[in-house]
């Protein structure tokens, strides 16, 4: 895919850095920015990324509901791309997004203060 092709713009990288340091309002809100800025496909990659941000968040928040409505967005937009794309690993966030998301249904709302936080999982990403 011809938009895979080439090096992340600078809101994009700041995003996934901020995502991988667990900073997912600042993550979603820099790469929203990548996003607005892009008029190209590749903008919803970004938005892909940015979700899963907010699937994040609303776990760290304890929002159930809102995690897993926002997870079937995510995935839509996700699917949409190879498994690397401009360095990004897409295929090992979408499995870590889905593990994370499996687990946080199989707790169920009444015991989602059980997450195993280690499943929310940076992003893998490289300089192309």
């Amino acid at each position: 895919m011809d938009n895979c092709i080439g090096p992340l713009p600078p809101h994009a990288k700041e995003g996934l850095r901020l995502f991988n340091e667990g900073e997912y309002f600042e993550a979603h809100e820099t790469l929203e920015s990548a996003w607005r800025e892009e008029t190209g496909a590749i903008r919803d990659l970004y938005r892909g990324i940015l979700q899963a941000a907010v699937v994040y968040l609303h776990m760290r928040r304890g929002n159930y509901v809102g995690a897993l409505k926002v997870s079937e967005r995510c995935m839509k937009w996700l699917k949409l791309w190879p498994d690397t794309c401009r360095g990004v690993n897409v295929a090992k966030l979408r499995a870590d997004l889905s593990c994370a998301v499996e687990e946080w249904q199989r707790l169920g709302a009444e015991h989602v203060h059980e997450m195993d936080w280690s499943l929310l999982k940076p992003v893998e990403w490289s300089e192309v």
